[in-house]
This record gives C-alpha cells, structure tokens and sequence, in this order.
C-alpha cells in the first residue's frame, strides 16, 4: 500500500522530519483561511487507497489546529483514501477526560468521537495523561511512549546515584516506569490540601533524595507550578541537583520565564509541542521524536508490531 504523510500547519517541522527518516516527501496540501475565518483544506495529490497519515499536534490556537485536523481527515475520506490514521503527538483536551465535578464535559471523549466522525481509522499519540483515554474510541489506538528517547538522554549523562522523583502522586506510575529504565531508585512529591484555604501544597518528600542528583519526571509542563514547587521542596531535602525531564513543554503563559529562573540544571523535553525560540533558554534541552513516529508509521504500513518498540 502507497504510504503517504501529511501534516497540518502546527506541525510542519515535524512532519519533514518525520519524512526524512522514512525516506519519502511530505504530502502536498494547500490550507489557509477565508476571509470570513474559515478554514480550506485542498489536498493536492492523489490519495486514492493510500494509506495515509496526518501529523497534528495540539497547540495555540488549539480549537483551530483541531478543526483544521478534522477538515483534513474529511477531505481524505472525501479523496478515498484506502485508511487515515491521525496522529496526535499532544492529544487535544487531554486533561478533561473525566466528570470530576457537576454539569461538565468529557471533552476528550467528544474529540475522539469528533475524529472518529472525520474519518479517522486509527490514531496514534504519545504520553496520554490518562491512559483510559484510549477506551474513548472505537478504533485501533497507538498510545506510544518518549520515555525512551528521554532515557537514552540521561543514560549518556551518566549521573551518579540519582533518583527519579514524581513532583505530585498522579506521576507515580510514570515516573516509576522512567526509573526502570534508568535502572534507578523513585521517589515522590506529597502534596496535602491547605485547612485554610482551598489550595495544595507539596508537604514532603517520599523518598530519599539526599545528596542525590534528583530527575523530576511527569509526562508534561504547562504553568510550571508543580514542577516549581517540586524542586524547591527537593532541594530543602537535601538533593545535590535538580534535573528535570517531560515529554509535552506545553510552558503556557509565563512558564517559561519563571522555569528558566529556578534552580534547575537542565529541562528536558521532546518536540511533541513545538517550543518556539522565545520559549527556549540555555537549560532547556528539546529531544526530537520524529524517529520514534517515523518507525511507529512504519510498523503500522507494514503490519509490524507497535508495542515491541517499547520492550
């Protein structure tokens, strides 16, 4: 079957990238906006029974992103394409996936049933923060993994005794999984909820970080706060050094500025959301997974196993 690669404005580095490890060009579409804000996908090369990949992430804008993705999976189906798999490296709303309060949504829920109805046949993403996530959807899901590429990082740091710390208990799981492959002990931040107020506070360190270069690990970074607190509540323990490692650098807002200042040797991300220049500072290190796409998109065309990737 003819593979051919996509990818949305978002995504446009990612995609090339992606292409050259495979060997192929990336598909040619034409996308821009009407005048009246709407968005026009024109597809410009014959799909006909391709099996096709479209590479969207989820960023600023991201209502926008989304419903260029969903426009883009409508004009391949329209195209007859022989199957369309969307890959998402940052899932969209990927922290509303439960009713945890009255009267709100599921919406990650309602993108999966979106993209479902665009004419996706598959979906890959990477580090989803709920792993049930994936029971949202009626078709064949790749919930891939960048705790390779971050290991395989700080492996060649050769950091002595160092211990994987989880900045709150939802990391846990992850981070302990991320210790493994390091061959490394775990760690994790407590957290309690103020009397006082309605707030929660990192309280104790769960763990022993003395003298220890300490890994803090979670699967993403948006305000910062967290991983702020995290590291001055280690480094009160006693920890020689802060590393700190995530897959998705969301860096919403002032993140970057206020990460960039604390006491942090070094934070390491993959390109999952792209980190523009005026988000990046000397002592952030950005990890590209193209290679890890690129093999996955391979597997899928050929019918190799995805999941051996990862033992």
């Amino acid at each position: 079957m003819d593979v051919k690669i996509f990818g949305g404005r978002a995504t446009q580095e990612l995609t090339v990238a992606i292409c050259q490890h495979l060997g192929v060009h990336a598909g040619r579409a034409d996308i821009f906006k009407f005048s009246n804000d709407n968005t026009f996908v024109r597809i410009l090369e014959n799909v006909r029974e391709a099996d096709v990949f479209v590479v969207q992430t989820s960023v600023p804008p991201v209502d926008e992103a989304l419903v260029e993705l969903l426009i883009m999976l409508d004009a391949l189906r329209r195209a007859s394409a022989g199957r369309i798999t969307a890959v998402l490296p940052y899932y969209p709303y990927v922290r509303s996936d439960k009713k945890d309060q009255p009267r709100v949504p599921i919406t990650a829920r309602l993108v999966a049933d979106l993209l479902v109805t665009a004419g996706a046949d598959r979906v890959v993403t990477i580090d989803l923060t709920a792993d049930q996530i994936q029971g949202f959807f009626t078709i064949p899901v790749d919930h891939l993994t960048a705790q390779p590429v971050l290991a395989r990082y700080f492996r060649s740091k050769h950091l002595t005794d160092a211990v994987v710390v989880a900045p709150d208990p939802g990391a846990v799981k992850r981070a302990q999984r991320f210790a493994e492959r390091l061959g490394v002990p775990v760690a994790f931040v407590d957290k309690r909820r103020l009397p006082a107020t309605s707030g929660v506070r990192a309280t104790a360190v769960v763990g022993d970080v003395r003298g220890r270069p300490v890994i803090l690990f979670d699967e993403e970074v948006d305000q910062g706060t967290t991983l702020l607190e995290a590291t001055e509540l280690v480094l009160e323990r006693g920890a020689a050094e802060v590393y700190a490692a995530c897959t998705h650098a969301v860096l919403s807002g002032l993140a970057a500025e206020r990460v960039s200042k604390a006491p942090i040797r070094e934070l390491v991300v993959t390109d999952t959301v792209p980190v523009p220049p005026s988000k990046r500072w000397n002592a952030l290190t950005v990890l590209s997974v193209a290679p890890l796409l690129a093999e996955t998109i391979r597997r899928i065309s050929t019918g190799e196993s995805v999941s051996a990737l990862f033992e």
